[in-house]
């Protein structure tokens, strides 16, 4: 028992993975070295260099224009012909490459900018397929998918255009301060120096203020998915419980937050204060560059070439608005995404585990369960035994564990206390795979993809369409699905609303049938099927599972009487085991089942009426 206690304490447990993963450390040291590690990833290297080379080029080059231009007023001024034309042919050469150099600067960030989105795409599905079924029944199916896709996006903006215009930025402020040092006198660089610090402190100030109104942006944007998913999912008890407006009052609520938290960001922005420190420094530096030249230390064309200088300036102060604040929701989305990713899953994929085809003998020795994060047990020293190819029975009231005992067959959840044993192993001895293939599951609420018919039943266990066709027929679907419009390649519509619930039951038994499992777990699988079709597939089910060893969960007499071993479960304990006649004399849990169901005294059920 104690080395399966401690499989939690591994530093990344998952059901599944989805092979070699490259930011497993990277996302336990937080969000910067995960988005690094992403951004450098590869052969990005390559494309990082690039882009770092073009950037600073045509920052060089866009700074040598306005130098140039100077340089032409002032020979233009001199009346020097030669001189002009040699600047004028220069602007242009220069004026050609420098958009040049930033369209291919521009496709290489947006590659980094996709290749990020992907990879962090395929790293955030992966690990949410691997997590634990506990995982997934604590979140909002909406707030997952504004992860999924939402913040997954961001991290794309946060590439392109955000930090490459950051660092865009930063060299359209840095050189041509270089150039004002390298071409004009020193007095001049005054201006660009006192506003960059200005600057500099603004944008930090800037971000303070944005952090905690991006963190509420992303978050009520996730609550908007989240109540719009649910409202939408159960829009049947929606309508008939007339909640319309209630839920839209709740849909509205949270769209307002999102509204008030993208004002006070406007707020934040309209008192950015950098753009008027750059008026006040061209201002300043015109007056101060007509004084040098009243004083004869400069002339007209150097005026204008500083001027120019100066205005290249406003590029960093007008894009640091909008790129500061991308690179803040980025942020915010990278924490959300990460706050998923890191939680711990308590069940290992185990895939150096035992592989191999499995006989079906199950044994629960002195079971205990409750579900993570709860104190209350909902199973209590469950023990019994089951052999190969025999039918198992659970019944009992509702709440007393029916459900919650199957599903730990299959590791869905592991025990609190105790070991279940498949084949005389313990099921955590199993790879994770191994196990569950050979374990098919048919719940009462049976869920259906919205592809075809055929894809349904021939989901994870890939057969050929007389296969598919055969299962069918053996789970009596074949008759009803020949009538849809298109057969087996007929859509059947999200969760399979399109079907009746018995035709939804019926696809899900073909399926299983398929599958040929050597466990079968049928949780009340035939409830929505009236009793002509219910008896042609317990015909089938009969022949069919021939040999393999099934487990019901039911309350249908037609089912319970041909078990080997009937379970009789009250308030997560066994209180009885038997087969059906033995337990209707000994049980009296038992028999209160079928004289609510039935409207029966006791004497008539031990006449044998039912």
């Amino acid at each position: 028992m104690s080395k399966h206690t401690n499989s939690k304490q591994t530093n990344q447990i998952m059901e599944f993975s989805p092979g070699r993963d490259f930011f497993e450390l990277s996302r336990k040291k937080g969000v910067r070295h995960w988005i690094f590690s992403h951004i450098f990833h590869g052969t990005n290297k390559i494309f990082i260099f690039v882009v770092f080379f073009t950037t600073v080029l045509a920052s060089i080059l866009s700074s040598s224009i306005s130098v140039s231009i100077g340089n032409a007023v002032q020979q233009f001024l001199n009346a020097d012909i030669g001189s002009l034309i040699y600047f004028t042919i220069t602007i242009l050469i220069l004026g050609l490459m420098t958009p040049i150099l930033r369209l291919l600067n521009y496709g290489l960030r947006e590659v980094l900018a996709q290749r990020l989105e992907r990879d962090t795409r395929k790293e955030f599905y992966g690990i949410l397929l691997g997590k634990s079924q506990s995982f997934h029944d604590k979140q909002q199916i909406g707030d997952l998918m504004a992860r999924a896709t939402d913040d997954v996006r961001m991290l794309n903006f946060l590439i392109s255009p955000a930090v490459s215009l950051i660092f865009e930025s930063f060299t359209s402020l840095i050189i041509p301060i270089i150039f004002i040092l390298l071409f004009y006198p020193i007095q001049l660089v005054f201006e660009p120096i006192i506003f960059t610090i200005l600057f500099l402190f603004s944008i930090r100030r800037y971000n303070r203020k944005l952090s905690p109104v991006t963190g509420d942006l992303r978050m009520n944007f996730g609550m908007i998915n989240a109540t719009l998913n649910e409202a939408l999912s159960g829009i049947e008890v929606v309508k008939g419980s007339t909640q319309e407006s209630y839920e839209l009052d709740k849909y509205l609520t949270f769209a307002k937050k999102y509204r008030d938290a993208y004002v006070n960001q406007g707020k934040i922005q309209a008192k950015y204060m950098p753009i008027l420190f750059l008026g006040l420094t061209i201002t300043i530096g015109l007056a101060h560059s007509l004084i040098l030249f009243d004083l004869g230390l400069i002339n007209i064309g150097q005026i204008i070439s500083y001027i120019g200088l100066l205005d290249l300036l406003y590029f960093s102060t007008f894009i640091s608005i909008f790129v500061f604040a991308i690179i803040k929701l980025a942020g915010s989305s990278a924490k959300r995404l990460l706050e998923l990713m890191n939680q711990e899953s308590e069940i290992d994929e185990n895939p150096n585990g035992t592989q191999k085809e499995i006989l079906g003998s199950i044994k629960f020795e002195n079971v205990s369960f409750n579900y993570p994060g709860t104190k209350n047990l909902v199973l209590k020293d469950i023990t019994f035994e089951v052999k190969p190819g025999q039918t198992v029975a659970v019944v009992g009231t509702t709440g007393s564990g029916k459900t919650t005992l199957t599903k730990l067959i299959s590791r869905l959840y592991d025990v609190s206390e105790g070991k279940i044993l498949v084949d005389g192993q313990d099921i955590r001895d199993y790879a994770l795979k191994s196990l569950r293939a050979q374990i098919s599951y048919i719940e009462q609420d049976v869920f259906l993809f919205s592809f075809s018919v055929f894809e349904n039943i021939n989901f994870g266990r890939l057969g050929t369409k007389e296969n598919v066709i055969d299962a069918a027929k053996q789970a009596q679907a074949h008759e009803f699905i020949s009538e849809l419009p298109e057969g087996y390649e007929s859509k059947i519509g999200e969760r399979g609303v399109l079907l009746s619930g018995g035709e939804r039951q019926r696809i899900a038994i073909a399926r299983a049938f398929l599958a040929d499992p050597r466990i079968l777990i049928l949780d009340d699988s035939t409830s929505a099927i009236d009793s002509n079709t219910e008896d042609k597939i317990q015909y089938a089910i009969k022949n069919v599972l021939r040999n393999r060893t099934t487990i019901l969960i039911t309350h249908r007499l037609s089912q319970i009487r041909w078990a080997d071993l009937i379970i009789v479960l009250k308030d997560g304990k066994i209180e009885a085991k038997g087969d059906h006649q033995e337990l209707l004399r000994t049980s009296e849990e038992y028999r209160k089942i079928f004289i609510k169901k039935f409207d029966l005294d006791e004497q008539e059920l031990l006449r044998g009426v039912v």
